[in-house]
């Protein structure tokens, strides 16, 4: 058998193989993981827990910040969950803390304790008005209170970059809901 057919012969075999890998591949969860991500669905169920608050929520939060990417904005918000260091300063005030060092906010199981934290202390501040706490979250809580606080609706938000955050993160802990309810805990 002269090299160029064993070859190819090798090659077909190679073929069949990744043939019988690739149709073994559940496309169907292929496509969920890339629009729907979730990771550290064990820190988010137990912060979930911690502060009785919908996991879906907080995975929508994250999807919604970072597409579940640690990274750091131009603003310098980090992490998952996207806090600014101002946010941390204020989370570290809230919570009594006093070892926070800016860093701390790239470690994702700190990252989501803060930021899940900050989301609790804000759906408190507006009466549990989801759309206002994720209005303060994206927008500041100031504007949320100065668009109608706990009594805000969505279409109250001024920001329209903000109100479609709203939007947005509402949307998908709906589709976190519905697809992902077994890894949160649902």
């Amino acid at each position: 058998m002269s090299g160029q057919v064993r070859a190819l012969a090798a090659l077909v075999v190679v073929g069949l193989a990744a043939a019988v890998v690739i149709s073994r591949i559940d496309f169907g969860d292929v496509i969920e993981e890339v629009t729907l991500p979730l990771r550290h669905e064990d820190i988010i169920r137990q912060q979930a827990e911690r502060f009785d608050l919908d996991p879906a929520l907080i995975a929508a939060v994250i999807d919604e910040e970072s597409g579940f990417q640690d990274q750091t904005s131009q603003a310098g918000a980090r992490g998952l969950m996207q806090i600014t260091p101002e946010t941390a300063d204020t989370i570290e005030s809230l919570s009594g803390g006093e070892t926070f060092v800016y860093e701390d906010l790239a470690n994702p199981d700190l990252n989501i304790r803060y930021g899940t934290f900050y989301l609790h202390h804000l759906l408190d501040r507006f009466a549990g008005n989801e759309a206002a706490a994720l209005a303060g979250y994206n927008g500041g809580p100031e504007n949320a209170a100065a668009w109608g606080g706990a009594e805000l609706e969505v279409d109250d938000i001024e920001f329209p970059e903000t109100r479609a955050y709203v939007e947005d993160v509402l949307e998908k802990r709906e589709q976190y809901r519905e697809s992902r309810a077994e890894e949160l805990g649902l």
